[in-house]
């Protein structure tokens, strides 16, 4: 099987909820993320073979969202596009189709990423049969189709509670975690090292010329006193809070996968090499801690042994997840989300596995 790289990523800022990004649609979100990571490599439109792309509420987005966003960012009509929602995994098992599509020669150069523009989600109305008696009742489509359990019919956060009652983690574990991945955001931020990967987006107002946006905001809206004092989120004893929790936000990411042989040929340098991927499953209501039985797979896989790692990536849908799995697989913490996660950065839903 062929080589795969990544050569070229580009992400937008994240966006917080009913922010900055609040008016542009999940597909023009794409198409930045894209045009941007086509940009940094001078690489034509034209010369992409696929797209993959993370997307988990598409309600209201219009047909095949991942269509859009390459066809906004300059793709011909001509390339094939398909649209991923695994949820919270959407963006990176984006990448891993593309990987897979590369490395069996199906393609040479594929765009994988994600997008999601939570503000914008709608409320549904199931009125199509009308109503012969009584008020019409509306349901968040954010709630239904990205934050519930489809099994028991509860909110992603009990599970995250369930999951510190089970590993043992206290509401000030929690509370420590998220005021770190915070800090170290804002450090990161300040130090540059965000430089590389966003690009900005061009938000029309209606007279004048454009705001450019051109920095994640939800770092900058923590009140790191009044983490401490928040109440519990979802259950009435519960250690999860607004603050210790992921947000909901909005964005855009891409890569550019190639084959070696093609990159080289280019004359392009990769920035990683993918060894290896892998997916893991278990009782749905335990997805906090997926990623330490996928972990072990993917790194199997590539032939790589947990103590070669210097750093990982753990998405951070709570500041328990990351803790748990930190404990599961013995993980140091200064290895882990050095330049923040999720719980500081935003958590997009089908953006955060490409942003990684």
């Amino acid at each position: 099987m062929k080589e795969v790289v990544i050569v070229s990523v580009a992400r937008t800022p994240i966006g917080s909820f009913m922010g900055s990004l609040s008016s542009i649609p999940a597909p023009k979100l794409g198409a930045v993320a894209i045009k941007g990571a086509l940009e940094k490599i001078n690489l034509q439109p034209d010369m992409v073979q696929e797209v993959f792309m993370g997307n988990v509420v598409s309600a209201g987005l219009g047909q095949a969202p991942a269509r859009q966003a390459a066809i906004f960012a300059g793709i011909p009509d001509t390339v094939p596009c398909t649209t991923v929602n695994k949820v919270c995994s959407s963006g990176m098992k984006s990448i891993m189709l593309a990987a897979q599509t590369i490395a069996l020669g199906d393609a040479e150069i594929v765009v994988a990423g994600g997008m999601e523009n939570m503000s914008m989600i709608p409320h549904y109305q199931h009125a199509r049969n009308g109503s012969k008696f009584g008020p019409i009742k509306m349901e968040d489509g954010m709630q239904k189709d990205g934050l519930v359990d489809a099994y028991e019919q509860v909110a992603m956060g009990v599970c995250a509670d369930e999951c510190a009652v089970e590993y043992n983690f206290s509401r000030e574990d929690q509370d420590a975690f998220a005021i770190e991945s915070y800090n170290r955001s804002a450090k990161a931020w300040s130090e540059g090292k965000f430089a590389d990967e966003v690009v900005p987006v061009e938000i029309p107002q209606r007279r004048g010329e454009p705001i450019i946006f051109s920095e994640d905001e939800e770092y900058k809206n923590v009140k790191m006193e009044k983490i401490p004092t928040l109440r519990a989120a979802f259950t009435k004893e519960g250690t999860v809070t607004a603050a210790n929790a992921s947000t909901i936000n909005d964005g855009g990411a891409a890569l550019v996968l190639m084959s070696a042989d093609k990159a080289a040929e280019l004359g392009l340098t990769p920035l990683a090499k993918i060894k290896g991927y892998a997916d893991a499953a278990h009782e749905p209501k335990w997805f906090t801690t997926a990623p330490a039985k996928a972990l072990p797979k993917a790194l199997a896989k590539a032939g790589v042994s947990i103590d070669d790692v210097d750093y990982f990536e753990l998405n951070e849908a709570f500041s328990v997840v990351g803790l748990a799995n930190m404990k599961i697989l013995g993980l140091s913490a200064d290895k882990v989300n050095v330049n923040g996660g999720a719980v500081s950065l935003g958590h997009p839903l089908g953006v955060s596995g490409a942003r990684i």
